[in-house]
């Protein structure tokens, strides 16, 4: 009946259309950071191991794990702690640094070289329902695979099983999620992970079926785990952001970016309008003021005639007169013939329908320069950006988020120091650290000042694979010819190792700093 009931509750969480489905390189991306934890005893100078469970960083070099997987370890003092990573790697040695019997939580230092990529934990109270994955080392897998003793020392995969969350169950004094994620023993001390790979609580146990394998599931919650680890110094990376996929992600995008150019069109044929209306008014005016200017030089002319007119009677009149006063005859005649020619200039300069044209230009000119009101940065030019991160456009599983300060120079310098590569219409830099099993490419749009960083989170042999592809080649320096196609062409091999999807993307809108 419990199992039909289970089933039952599977079913109807797989109809609920507003569950997030789990993606895979979440989980995958998750597990890196499970290892499994080991009880070691020493017989004959041969380590044997005595009980094994699971644990998962919470930082690069602490795992947490279920106390109750540490009890044969803490009642011995001649047992080891040992952890088994799951991406391949020696195995180290732990030392317990805290304790919580009440709520079955343990905090593991790792004492060796060992560094762990830490899993982030999921803000907020859980959901009532949605899918889960349990992810740990359950000792029935490895019977069923015919794994010796030895074989738990050796690295290899956590098994990962999918469930359903059935409700939120306080449970032996301490709050705890009740699920359908199959654990048996040695899951102990395994992450319980939302669907974007986020840590929701810490497998614990299971419900007893009448002497048989259980069919449901207890992990302590994160409100018993997160003030755990605060209270032992160590600050949690903790995510608060809604769950979705890079699939719902990129729908979105393609429906922003649908709208965004349905407004520009919109917004193109509104200022193509206010153009043409302005245009309309422009031809208007100018066709006015012409006809205007036209008539005023032809009006100057005739009255310039009229006076030369007058004034060349009255110059006839001094020719005839006995006797003939010379010098006014040459004042006179020489006023009639400066008037003559001003009106003829009037005549001659009064403008012609061309010039409609012309003072159309102007107006339209004019009216450009005063609907001008950008920042006076070309966006080619050089900016100094404040870079602020935007939440719906966002896939944040993992990764810190902060405020982005940088200047950007034509050609792709980034402060003056780090040179991105152009290919494909795109300035991109890629970024294969040693310090973390992550690979960023960093990508800037001037002309929009969008800002994205895509996040792969790797596993060891594909971190390493990226890395040799980054090793063959130097990025060349800040403003060096051609620098940017040439870092273009050289990234593609690190791209070309990279999966199909990231498993993060952060988007920035940017402006000028203050």
């Amino acid at each position: 009946m419990v199992r039909f009931l289970a089933r039952i509750a599977a079913l109807l969480a797989l109809l609920a259309p507003a569950l997030a489905q789990a993606e895979p390189a979440d989980i995958n991306a998750a597990a890196r950071g499970v290892v499994r934890v080991v009880i070691i005893g020493e017989e004959n100078d041969e380590l044997i191991p005595i009980s094994h469970g699971t644990g998962f960083a919470v930082a690069g070099d602490k795992v947490v794990t279920n106390a109750h997987v540490l009890r044969d370890a803490l009642r011995d003092s001649d047992l080891k702690i040992g952890i088994i990573p799951s991406g391949g790697g020696e195995a180290v040695y732990g030392q317990p640094l805290a304790i919580s019997p009440r709520n079955d939580l343990a905090l593991i230092r790792i004492t060796g070289s060992l560094r762990l990529p830490p899993l982030a934990l999921a803000g907020g109270p859980p959901p009532d329902s949605g899918e889960v994955t349990s992810v740990g080392y359950p000792m029935n897998v490895d019977r069923a695979q015919g794994l010796g003793l030895s074989d738990i020392f050796r690295s290899q995969p956590p098994v990962k099983s999918p469930g359903f969350i059935s409700g939120a169950r306080p449970s032996r004094q301490f709050d705890t999620i009740l699920h359908t994620a199959p654990i048996a023993r040695g899951n102990s001390g395994g992450p319980l992970l939302d669907p974007c790979g986020r840590v929701l609580g810490v497998n614990s146990f299971g419900a007893d079926n009448d002497g048989g394998d259980a069919e449901f599931f207890f992990a302590v919650s994160n409100r018993e785990l997160i003030p755990f680890l605060r209270a032992n110094d160590v600050e949690p990376r903790v995510n608060s952001s809604t769950c979705r996929s890079m699939a719902d992600l990129d729908e979105a995008e393609r429906e922003r970016l649908q709208r965004e150019q349905m407004a520009a069109r919109a917004d193109l044929a509104e200022r193509a309008e206010v153009q043409r209306t302005r245009r309309d008014r422009a031809q208007i005016e100018a066709e006015q003021g012409v006809i205007r200017d036209r008539e005023d030089r032809l009006f100057l002319a005739f009255v310039l005639l009229l006076v030369a007119f007058g004034l060349g009677q009255w110059a006839l009149t001094l020719w005839n007169a006995e006797p003939r006063d010379e010098k006014r005859l040459r004042i006179v005649g020489g006023a009639t013939a400066a008037i003559v020619l001003a009106a003829l200039a009037a005549y001659l300069t009064r403008p012609g329908l061309d010039e409609i044209d012309r003072r159309v230009a102007a107006a339209m000119q004019d009216g450009d320069k005063g609907a001008d009101t950008g920042d006076g940065n070309a966006a080619s030019g050089e900016l100094a950006l404040l870079c602020t991160l935007v939440p719906e456009r966002s896939r944040v599983t993992s990764a810190e988020v902060k405020d982005l300060e940088f200047d950007w120079q034509p050609g792709g310098c980034v402060n003056e120091r780090t040179q991105y590569g152009f290919a494909g219409g795109t300035w991109s830099r890629v970024f294969v650290p040693n310090s973390e099993d992550a690979v960023a490419v960093n990508s800037f749009d001037p002309d929009r000042r969008i800002f994205r960083i895509e996040r792969y989170l790797l596993p060891r042999s594909a971190m390493s694979e990226a890395r040799e592809a980054r090793g063959k080649f130097k990025a060349p320096a800040c403003g060096s010819d051609e620098a940017a196609a040439k870092l273009g062409e050289m990234q593609a091999e690190v791209l070309g190792k990279l999966p199909r999807q990231a498993n993060e993307r952060l988007v920035y809108e940017c402006s000028a700093s203050k």
